[in-house]
């Protein structure tokens, strides 16, 4: 199976193309804005780069949220747009599972700095969901991890990572600017059929407010 996977979600525009687990191109590219005008030209490179069609393409996958509202619409749209052209499926997975898709073993917390003094938070046990992504205070994001297991996660994944790290200094912190594109590209190839069509999560109301 050949899979493109995309996360626009964070703060980083990445791409994979990865065939039977095997990478064949990928990128990740820093940035906070800009994701509409760099996600198209990174892709056609990538595809370039790894050798074939947008026609071999077996499925699409992209990161659905939490994140930022800007960069959630244009992965989705992207994503959506390419799939309905190519008449192929598109896979959509939660920020936080893509970001915890390389850590199988252990209790992992995934954790996005959302501003406002909340987080964006979900754990993970062996690889499987361990809670329901949520937005919550440091505190209360804490005390649902503690609950999970009292001698709090593994490791702590992600741009919030160092928020929760005071609580569990015994934690592996892993800053991160969004999901690993050849990760969420497994998960993409390991989705069983018959899949949902692709919906934004959002987990609290944007930011940017309508004018008076």
């Amino acid at each position: 199976m050949i899979v493109l996977a995309l996360d626009t979600s964070l703060e980083a525009c990445s791409a994979a193309v990865v065939e039977d687990g095997r990478v064949r191109a990928a990128r990740s590219e820093p940035m906070a804005r800009g994701h509409q005008e760099r996600l198209a030209p990174l892709v056609e490179r990538l595809m370039v780069e790894a050798g074939l069609a947008f026609a071999d393409l077996d499925r699409i996958g992209v990161t659905a949220g939490p994140g930022s509202f800007t960069g959630l619409r244009v992965g989705l749209a992207f994503a959506k747009g390419l799939g309905l052209t190519l008449d192929k499926p598109v896979v959509a997975v939660g920020t936080l599972a893509a970001m915890a898709a390389d850590h199988t073993e252990g209790f992992t917390a995934c954790v996005i700095d959302a501003r406002r003094e909340q987080v964006y938070v979900q754990g993970f046990q062996g690889g499987a969901a361990a809670t329901e992504p949520s937005a919550l205070t440091v505190a209360d994001a804490v005390q649902m991890l503690i609950d999970v297991d009292a001698r709090g996660p593994d490791r702590l994944v992600g741009s919030g990572a160092k928020l929760l790290a005071e609580a569990f200094p015994n934690a592996v912190v892993e800053d991160r600017a969004g999901a690993d594109p050849v990760a969420l590209a497994g998960l993409v190839a390991a989705a069983v059929e018959p899949l949902e069509a692709p919906r934004p999560v959002y987990l609290r109301a944007p930011d940017a407010k309508l004018p008076a």
